[in-house]
């Protein structure tokens, strides 16, 4: 999954600089390219576990 989220975020990226430094802006694209970053950011971020996992297990 780590396979297709990479490319699709760095492509999400570069069109939203890509329509920042074009003469006539669209901030509709602007907004859908960082949207699917951040939730390419959310999908990859959900598999790192909290700092405070261990402290919870060991208060059970």
């Amino acid at each position: 999954m780590k396979k297709i989220v990479f490319p699709i975020m760095f492509v999400a990226i570069a069109v939203a600089f890509y329509e920042q430094t074009s003469a006539d802006k669209n901030v509709y694209v602007t907004v859908v390219a960082m949207a699917v970053f951040m939730f390419g950011m959310m999908r990859l971020s959900a598999k790192t576990p909290s700092k405070n996992q261990e402290k919870e297990e060991e208060d059970v």
